[in-house]
């Protein structure tokens, strides 16, 4: 790492105004007294938040010379080593050596680029002179390297795609109580969001352009998070894993089933492969298993989980026949995880698609496109039923995007634009 490089990338830093930034739900803590850290998915917003952490610093008066934003993925500086971080600050007190002894503020974007830089960031901020903030696209890489040097110092943060009222901020569409042509406007705009998905450049690009740009993630998550972040040997069965959880979103996955199948296929593989890709996939925050509720874990594994994915758009990269109902549950199970961190599904002759539970479950859901047809409709308020009768006191809803006409009180019927609007605490 050069520092005369570096030193003319802070001073484009300080004279280039920050990009224009639409507000999130999620705001970066300052001054919190430790580092925080950001983890998600490639392109999910994690440097937008940094640069609207570094807006905020500005509004309250600290100047630019005081804060140093650099990715370490930024080929003007590929490869970085640990022993070549020091240069980072050694670079800065040159340009700046008046700001010696005053509070700084270092972003660092993508750490995981440099393998070893937890000691470093951990010094600097023992130190006291720099506020740290980092992101990652990884949760292994992150909490591996922070469980022991970092224990007790860090603040760690999960980003994730847009949510639906991000969505709706992004396409500058506002939600009216009472109004009939502001719940239309909703109901189209959640179709176009489970179409294209959350990711905020593709939220905002044109039309056109949003497959092009989706595939182009999907390849960068590929190659750069999963093959290269996991040094992947087998690629041929990544893909085909790949594939299959994220062309089937919301649906029940075996790693068992899954062996079978490759097998059958001529492909040779172990299971311990298997479930070794599968838990790359969720460190990369590609997937997200949901298993059968049980009180016994012995249970729970030996059933199948559903897998829900990152983003609809992006899973759309994966199957040529997008089921639109599955869709619509992946988007109703992020909206419920940021409130219910333990979700399950239920099974025992019934289904219910989503619940959460702690000591029992305490409230399920089913989520239909559409339940005009007799047939859907009793298929859904059986299973929750059962539910109810298995599970006294449960709460019970389906979450629906076509409503009927009609509709008894029980069980709740809650349209699926309300509920993925409403406000996560």
């Amino acid at each position: 790492m050069n520092k005369e490089q570096l030193k003319y990338l802070y001073t484009e830093a300080e004279e280039r105004s920050l990009p224009r930034m639409i507000p999130r739900d999620l705001h970066v803590p300052l001054h919190s007294g430790k580092v925080v850290v950001l983890t998600g998915i490639r392109r999910s917003g994690k440097t937008s938040l940094l640069y609207e952490a570094i807006g905020r610093l500005l509004a309250d008066g600290v100047s630019r010379e005081r804060i140093i934003y650099l990715n370490l993925e930024d080929d003007r500086l590929f490869p970085v080593m640990a022993d070549e971080l020091d240069s980072i600050l050694q670079a800065h007190n040159e340009l700046h050596p008046e700001l010696a002894g005053e509070k700084r503020f270092l972003f660092l974007d993508e750490v995981q680029a440099v393998e070893g830089w937890e000691r470093f960031v951990r010094r600097v901020y023992d130190g006291g002179e720099w506020e740290v903030y980092l992101t990652g696209s990884s949760s292994r890489l992150l909490r591996k390297d922070i469980a022991s040097p970092m224990r007790g110092r860090s603040l760690h943060l999960e980003v994730y795609p847009l949510n639906f009222p991000e969505f709706l901020r992004f396409r500058e569409v506002e939600v009216k109580p009472n109004s009939r042509t502001s719940e239309a406007k909703a109901i189209k705009c959640l179709e176009e969001y489970l179409e294209a998905g959350g990711f905020p450049e593709v939220v905002l690009a044109a039309p056109e352009w949003r497959g092009a740009i989706l595939q182009e993630y999907a390849d960068l998550i590929l190659y750069k998070d999963l093959i290269e972040g996991f040094g992947i040997g087998n690629t041929h069965v990544l893909k085909l894993l790949l594939k299959q959880c994220m062309g089937h979103p919301a649906g029940f996955f075996s790693p068992n089933k899954f062996y079978s199948t490759l097998r059958s296929m001529g492909v040779a593989v172990s299971k311990d492969t298997i479930y070794a890709y599968l838990d790359h996939l969720v460190e990369a925050f590609v997937v997200f298993p949901v298993e059968k509720w049980d009180r016994s874990l012995r249970v729970r594994s030996m059933n199948p989980s559903k897998i829900y994915v990152i983003d609809t758009g992006l899973a759309g990269r994966f199957s040529v026949t997008p089921d639109r109902g599955k869709r619509l549950e992946n988007a109703v199970f992020h909206h419920l995880r940021r409130r219910h961190r333990e979700l399950y599904y239920l099974a025992n002759g019934h289904e219910v698609d989503l619940a959460s539970a702690e000591d029992s479950p305490k409230a399920a859901w089913n989520i239909a496109w559409t339940i005009h047809d007799s047939e859907t409709r009793d298929r859904e308020i059986r299973s929750l039923a059962w539910a109810q009768a298995r599970y006294p006191g449960i709460d019970t809803a389906v979450v629906c995007h076509e409503i009927p006409d009609v509709w008894n009180d029980e069980p709740r019927l809650i349209p699926a634009w309300q509920l993925l609007t409403q406000v996560i605490d």
